[in-house]
């Protein structure tokens, strides 16, 4: 560790000021838009050496710790970086976070640890997401990446969903002796990692390797098995579990009640995305099939997953892409980053347009868009100013196939079926934020199913609070 003087670290913070900023290379768009790879290419150890020397290491507590929500030591790990120990830095990671492989790369660092850094006061912030995935995926190139196995308490935790959740659940308990079952409805684990996130984000070998390292552990995942449906929460207390988390996620497609929305054409974003470019043998047997993508498509949204929506679609061939969305740029929640890949990439954004109704063709199929222009009026309960629709504004956005990205609810089924499990709005189950415990003793619930959408990390973060709180439950008992 560096040497410390009063308190700070006896670094020349003018020097490091001074060090250029370069960004992450990113592959062509033309070579892009050939595969679903990842867009970014990695850095090379002199690179990430060079990227982390412009840490000016500010004194405790660094506006990038405050901003991560895992509470990830950053400054002790770029300091780590620039001097070569990229394993110790990946150690670093893994301290407070069960995925940093994955954050390193889907965290939208813009809004969190990099959005802080003080450097962007002067110019570009440290490249602290690229950083994470970089030694991370360092250890598992040149070392191993083992999960630590407590001595065995007899007790066992079923654990529902095989998400960002699910799994940061799994691998604390299971570093707790404690024998983990994972539940996942689908036919391979990762949940929204391998079925929600495209490649071209985040490949599927990277979460695999993760999975691989709990299986390693002794985590038992038992696939295309929905709990609610094929077996109860009660039947899985019953049937020798000592505790259960639920992490099911918030994966059921928002949907928008206008005419035609019956149409031949018309996509669900989760769908699409699936079906777009998970490899066909991870999906149910009935849904084995590419999408048919027509010559323009129309992605309907603001938020990451119109984003992707966008860039699955051109890698698809379509010809013509176009996001429609009510608001203007400035209120999409969705990351600035992948809307200018998308750009590059040729995706369209037409702002302001409420699309009213769709428009079927000789063929029966969608051929076009009905679509009213906005303006923005007072802010709504989320802060962003509410689109209003101009009568007689109506105009038409050719589109053969239509893509819905308008957010997602939970699915209630695991209310439905539990009893006393208290839910509210949308199905959301009802869990104590810093403990996850739900209204029954022993289930514990946290990630989307929770909080609604969010992020990855938080999801994450839900889970290793969870597992702590399970941890002081099956104790005690």
């Amino acid at each position: 560790m560096p040497q410390v003087v009063s308190g700070e670290l006896a670094i020349d913070r003018k020097g490091r000021m001074r060090i250029p900023f370069t960004d992450l290379a990113v592959r062509p768009p033309e070579e892009r838009l050939g595969d679903f790879e990842e867009s970014f290419l990695p850095l090379t150890p002199e690179e990430a050496r060079l990227a982390a020397e412009r840490c000016i290491h500010c004194p405790d507590p660094a506006p990038c710790f405050e901003a991560c929500p895992a509470n990830n030591d950053i400054p002790s790990a770029m300091w780590l970086i620039e001097e070569g120990d990229f394993i110790g830095a990946a150690e670093v990671y893994r301290m407070t976070s069960s995925l940093p492989e994955i954050c390193g790369r889907v965290c939208p660092h813009e809004a969190l640890c990099q959005g802080s850094c003080v450097r962007n006061k002067r110019g570009e912030p440290v490249l602290t997401g690229a950083l994470e995935a970089f030694v991370t995926d360092y250890q598992r190139q040149h070392a191993t990446v083992d999960v630590p196995v407590g001595a065995s308490t007899g007790k066992n935790v079923a654990v529902v969903g095989s998400g960002p959740s699910g799994l940061s659940v799994a691998e604390q308990l299971v570093q707790a002796g404690h024998a983990v079952t994972v539940f996942e409805a689908a036919p391979s684990p990762g949940g929204l990692l391998v079925y929600g996130i495209p490649n071209f984000k985040l490949s599927k070998q990277v979460v695999s390797a993760r999975i691989d390292d709990l299986r390693r552990a002794g985590v038992t995942f038992t696939t295309s098995t929905r709990i609610g449906k094929d077996m109860t929460i009660d039947q899985l207390l019953q049937g020798g579990f000592d505790a259960v988390y639920v992490g099911v996620g918030s994966g059921v497609d928002a949907t928008m009640d206008v005419p035609g929305a019956d149409l031949p054409g018309l996509y669900k974003a989760t769908d699409f995305l699936v079906q777009a470019n998970v490899d066909l043998a991870l999906l149910p047997h009935d849904r084995r099939f590419r999408p048919e993508v027509g010559k323009r498509v129309a992605v309907i949204g603001g938020g990451d997953t119109a984003s992707d929506c966008l860039r699955s679609a051109l890698r698809m061939g379509a010809e013509e892409v176009t996001c429609l969305y009510r608001r203007t740029e400035a209120e999409m929640p969705g990351g600035k980053k992948d809307r200018e890949l998308a750009r590059q990439e040729g995706a369209k954004y037409r702002f302001l347009t409420q699309p009213i109704r769709y428009i079927a063709g000789p063929d029966g199929k969608v051929s076009a868009v009905e679509c009213l222009q906005c303006e923005l009026g007072e802010p709504d309960d989320s802060g962003r100013r509410r689109p209003v629709p101009i009568e007689g504004s109506n105009f038409t956005v050719l589109a053969d196939t239509v893509i819905l990205a308008l957010g997602y609810w939970p699915d209630p089924m695991i209310g439905e079926t539990t009893p006393n499990l208290e839910t509210k709005k949308w199905g959301l189950i009802v869990a104590e934020p810093e403990t996850g415990a739900t209204s029954r003793p022993g289930v514990y619930a946290g990630g989307d199913a929770v909080t609604g959408p969010d992020l990855v990390v938080t999801a994450m973060r839900a889970g290793r609070r969870a597992a702590a709180a399970i941890q002081e439950y099956l104790s005690a008992g």
